[in-house]
């Protein structure tokens, strides 16, 4: 590793999938370990394969998380409720392994990004609860989803309030942002403050209110807005810059 690459904080990325891991899938995945790197931090793998000691011992060494997007839906017994027939297969592995890792970020007080899948994930890691479905769930003219990626990717408004870190970084209230989802926040985890909304009241960011600890999450894909988007290029860059005040030095 150079000197460059050793002072640049270390993000911990989980897989997207399991079996995306298996199969060795890493096109969307790639996406958020770019990103990471543009912004000026270093991307680190984490396997949904990992016992909980080797996830441990790994976590130790990061400065912060970004939890990813997923094709999985998150167990919603998790949430206590029954599954709808709309939802898409779980998979326990990202689940025992993005909450292993929101676990050791509160108790280190590390920075969390927590994008599309990760922001359900973090709600529901929260004590929060999911739509989960958002077509046959919620009145709305708004397409959230992208089914088989086919044809140009969807973008909606979003409103952020005024206050908010998210709103400070946009320079702005009033956003537009990428959308490729079916599931959103129902009702917000514990200490998780909603700023903000799709026009149709779906629930599009989250901050962490709990303590001065960095958790943001957002149902939008800021990883594959980077190139063209001043908002997605300021909060990768200012995700990166809270890792770095967290760096672990050994």
């Amino acid at each position: 590793m150079s000197a460059d690459q050793a002072a640049r904080p270390r993000i911990g990325v989980p897989y997207r999938t399991r079996k995306e891991e298996l199969n060795h899938q890493r096109e969307s995945y790639d996406r958020y370990l770019g990103a990471i790197c543009i912004a000026g931090g270093v991307p680190v793998e984490i396997s949904l394969g990992w016992s909980p000691e080797n996830l441990e011992k790994t976590a130790r060494d990061l400065d912060g998380f970004i939890l990813s997007g997923s094709p999985a839906d998150v167990e919603p017994s998790l949430f206590h409720e029954p599954r709808h027939e709309k939802a898409a297969e779980a998979d326990s592995d990202r689940e025992r392994t993005d909450f292993a890792l929101l676990a050791h970020a509160f108790a280190q007080h590390k920075p969390v990004l927590a994008i599309c899948y990760g922001i359900q994930s973090l709600n529901v890691y929260l004590g929060g609860s999911l739509v989960q479905d958002i077509p046959s769930e919620v009145s709305s003219g708004i397409q959230h989803a992208w089914p088989k990626h086919d044809g140009p990717e969807p973008h909606h408004a979003a409103k952020l309030e005024a206050d908010s870190r998210l709103a400070q970084l946009a320079g702005s209230s009033e956003v537009n942002v990428n959308s490729s989802h079916h599931q959103s926040i129902l009702e917000a985890g514990r200490n998780l403050r909603v700023v903000g909304h799709a026009p149709d009241g779906v629930i599009e960011a989250v901050e962490w209110t709990g303590d001065d600890t960095w958790v943001i999450g957002v149902q939008w894909h800021p990883e594959r807005m980077m190139y063209q988007d001043p908002l997605a290029q300021a909060l990768f860059r200012e995700f990166i810059g809270a890792a770095r005040k967290a760096t672990v030095h050994s």
